[in-house]
């Protein structure tokens, strides 16, 4: 038997396991001594500098010092000791002061006196974050102060991980991270997690969350806590709002403002300056700005997610010499967190971003905050240059600005005690990219489609903005944006029309129709003006009257009219062919039908009249004619494309071999397809007939070079005959001195006597004696007609003689 104390175990069992085996309430914590040292707090009267000074559990005090905090902000030591005594607390303070542990360390210091531990306590405190990237900064803060001791069930709820895993780790929290719609899918979606026994809620970034685009979210999910809880909202423009401050269900908030008597709403180490810049310029401003600070880390700042993807693409291309990063909201999940923490590891680097990493995100040592698009409003410029210079240390914003935004957006800033200077750009150090813009947008198709929509955003971004004294959309100049961006031209966009045509289009057709009347009136010579009669324009008039949106509407329409004025009447046929003047011309219009013209100047000989109201138009090219009953229809003759519609269409032929023109595609009709039968049967007799055809021209090629070999064989054996007899044959002819019955009489028994087979055909390596004997006659009359002399005549009676002799 073993002893119960000895186990089988070689290596000694770890304390650490056991203990987070089962999170249930200490019985080692004093809590009565912490409850009546918090008790003893007066946040109001007394002064407390350090984290020391505060009644802390122990392994609160030691997840602080092993995070190397020890001296407390101005907010943490004005909002600390009043979170610990339960106030409901608005604090608001500047970027970069230490918000964060001013609601951490509350929490787990109120959850660990009231000991909110172990899965049947529930969950204890709720704290809601605008952006994914600021809930997981948070979390992590969370778990550096909570690791050391603490014994706390701590999650994370934020959107693009899995909702399966976070529903089975809900039951279990103590505490819990996240943004505001996930936490409300939960809320109303899984049916384990409970919220009744709640005792802290935080709102990071509470102006944000309590913003517009928020409002539903969090108004549900504060139906389902409940009323009796410690509310606490940080930020670093707080929202001061009786409505916003009754949703939320507050009672008598303490306001904790460490920063209102301060002249300046940012941080002092904050240099900040604007630069005029307008919108053609801003893609080469940020390109020389990024070549002149390779060393250094920069964060821009973009209006939307499409513009990001762009300006990060192209510079990309263009290999600017410093690592390159992008973030934004259409990003997946673990992207974004890898760009964070990227740019956080990063000693030198540029982030492009749009503001979902404008608020609460702690990126460390960043130089400059470059706001290539102008903000919205103050506070989202604030939110913004509070990346940089923060816990004390130094950095340096830049706001770039159109000319037309520079007067509403410094009144909105001086408005916020913002602090900002104008600077001038150095012209030798400014590059311009404008033109390997366009050629990296003309060879890359996707690139050049990232331009149009970033273009198309931006308009929409400023078309969309509140703030109309800032954001005046008619004095941006955009066809110059479109082109810094690489574009070939500017993308139509709706709202980029003129207001007026809305106007026009909404305006009175009885008052349009008035004045057109009068005015004819007044041009009349022969009397007072008389009022016509009032007619009904209908859509059919409306559609015609437009003129054609294509190209080169406008310059076929001006040369058509000049050709017009240019060229008589006289000079002009019936099909508006021109004269013999007009054949010098470079360009001449071969047929014209004039808009003014009747339909009996148009086409006076094939015009019939049908009734009084009625004409008949027998257009050429057509088979059926046109009845002009109406006015629409009198409009067709105008439109040289609604003409061409109602001509016939012509037909492309080909020649077949034989010279018979067919049609391109001759398509059978299916009734007489189908009355030859089934497809297989038809095949067959298909096959039949080509083989019929074949072996018939087959025996006719036969029967053609048997003809051949018979003519070859019976030329051979007469001239054979011809040498025989010894008749001369001369180049210029042959003569034959035979008898013509004994050739034929000699050709009709070669003729039977090769058909009978007694003359056999000769094999490859045969030679036929007759050949040889030819060969040999042929070698000796060579010679012999070689050894001939021509003796020339000498006298004249020698040529008479050799004359008679040619003769004959």
């Amino acid at each position: 038997m073993v002893s119960s104390g000895i186990t089988g175990r070689t290596r000694p069992t770890k304390v650490k396991k056991h203990a987070a085996a089962q999170k249930r309430k200490r019985d080692d914590v004093d809590v009565e001594k912490l409850e009546q040292a918090v008790e003893e707090l007066d946040p109001r009267n007394g002064s407390y500098r350090d984290f020391t000074d505060l009644p802390l559990s122990e392994p609160t005090k030691q997840g602080l010092k092993s995070s190397h905090f020890a001296v407390m902000t101005d907010i943490q030591a004005k909002a600390i000791p009043l979170a610990l005594k339960g106030y409901d607390i608005l604090g608001a303070a500047k970027t970069g002061s230490g918000k964060t542990l001013a609601f951490i360390v509350p929490v787990l210091e109120n959850l660990y006196r009231l000991q909110h531990v172990g899965m049947d306590a529930g969950l204890g405190a709720l704290i809601i974050s605008p952006t994914r990237e600021l809930a997981i900064q948070i979390f992590e803060v969370l778990r550096q102060l909570g690791k050391q001791g603490h014994m706390f069930a701590a999650g994370l709820v934020i959107g693009g991980k899995s909702l399966e895993a976070e529903r089975q780790a809900l039951t279990r929290m103590n505490i819990l991270v996240g943004t505001p719609g996930r936490i409300l899918q939960h809320l109303s979606q899984t049916v384990a997690f409970n919220v009744d026994d709640l005792k802290m809620l935080v709102l990071d970034e509470a102006d944000r969350i309590l913003d517009m685009g928020f409002q539903r979210d969090v108004d549900a999910i504060i139906e389902y806590l409940p009323k009796e809880r410690q509310t606490l909202l940080f930020s670093a423009t707080q929202s001061r709002k009786l409505s916003d401050l009754a949703r939320l269900s507050l009672q008598d908030p303490e306001y904790v403002s460490v920063h209102a008597e301060d002249r300046t709403a940012t941080p002092k180490t904050l240099q900040q300056n604007y630069i005029i810049c307008p919108l053609e310029e801003k893609m080469d401003t940020l390109w020389s700005f990024i070549q002149a600070s390779k060393k250094s880390k920069i964060l821009c700042f973009f209006s939307s997610a499409k513009i990001v993807r762009f300006v990060y693409e192209s510079f990309r291309h263009m290999q600017p010499g410093i690592p390159l990063l992008h973030i934004h909201g259409r990003q997946k999940q673990g992207a974004r967190l890898d760009t964070t923490a990227k740019f956080s590891a990063a000693k030198y680097s540029c982030l492009f971003a749009t503001d979902v990493a404008a608020r609460g995100l702690d990126f460390p040592a960043v130089d400059f905050v470059i706001q290539v698009d102008c903000p919205e409003d103050a506070d989202t410029y604030i939110h913004r240059v509070g990346r940089t210079a923060r816990y004390n240390r130094e950095g340096r914003g830049v706001l770039f600005l159109a000319p037309s935004e520079e007067e509403g957006m410094l009144k909105r800033l001086e408005a916020k005690n913002v602090p900002i200077e104008l600077i001038n750009v150095r012209q030798k150090k400014r590059q311009s990219i404008k033109s390997q813009l366009t050629h990296m947008c003309f060879k890359d198709p996707a690139l050049k489609y990232l331009a149009q929509k970033a273009f198309v955003t931006y308009a929409k971004s400023v078309y969309l903005q509140k703030d109309k004294e800032t954001f005046k959309l008619k004095e941006y100049d955009f066809e110059g944006f479109a082109a810094s961006l690489g574009l070939p031209g500017t993308p139509r966009i709706k709202f980029l029309k003129d207001d007026d045509a809305k106007q026009k289009k909404q305006a009175s057709r009885e008052a349009l129709e008035v004045s057109d009347t009068s005015a004819e009136g007044e041009g009349e010579e022969d009397g007072p003006a008389k009022k016509k009669a009032k007619t009904v324009r209908t859509k059919y008039d409306r559609m015609f009257e437009r003129q054609n949106q294509d190209v080169l509407a406008d310059h076929y329409k001006k040369l058509v009219k000049n050709d017009l004025d240019a060229t008589d009447a006289d000079d002009q046929d019936l099909n508006g062919e021109a004269g013999e003047d007009a054949e010098d011309d470079f360009l001449s219009v071969k047929r014209r039908i004039p808009a003014e013209a009747s339909i009996s100047d148009v086409v006076p000989e094939d015009t019939e009249a049908t009734t009084k109201d009625q004409k008949v138009v027998h257009l050429q090219g057509a088979k059926q004619p046109l009845i002009i009953d109406s006015k629409r229809r009198e409009n067709l003759l105008k439109s040289k494309k609604k003409v061409l519609k109602l001509m016939d269409r012509g037909k492309k032929l080909v020649y077949d071999d034989e010279g018979n023109p067919h049609e391109v595609y001759e398509l059978e009709d299916e009734m007489d397809f189908k009355a030859r039968g089934l497809p297989g049967e038809q095949r067959k007799k298909f096959i039949e007939t080509a083989r019929e055809i074949v072996a018939e021209a087959d025996v006719q090629d036969k029967a053609a070079a048997k003809a051949k070999r018979k003519e070859k064989t019976r030329k051979r054996k007469e001239r054979e005959r011809m040498e025989a007899e010894g008749v001369d044959v001369e180049d210029g002819g042959v003569t034959l001195d035979v008898n013509q019955e004994d050739l034929l009489a000699n050709f009709r028994a070669d003729a039977e006597a090769s058909e009978s087979g007694e003359v056999r055909g000769k094999k490859w390596f045969q030679e036929d004696e007759s050949d040889e004997e030819d060969k040999g006659k042929k070698k000796r009359k060579g010679k012999r007609r070689a050894k001939v002399e021509i003796e020339e005549p000498q006298t004249l009676e020698d040529m008479e003689a050799l004359a008679a002799g040619l003769l004959g």
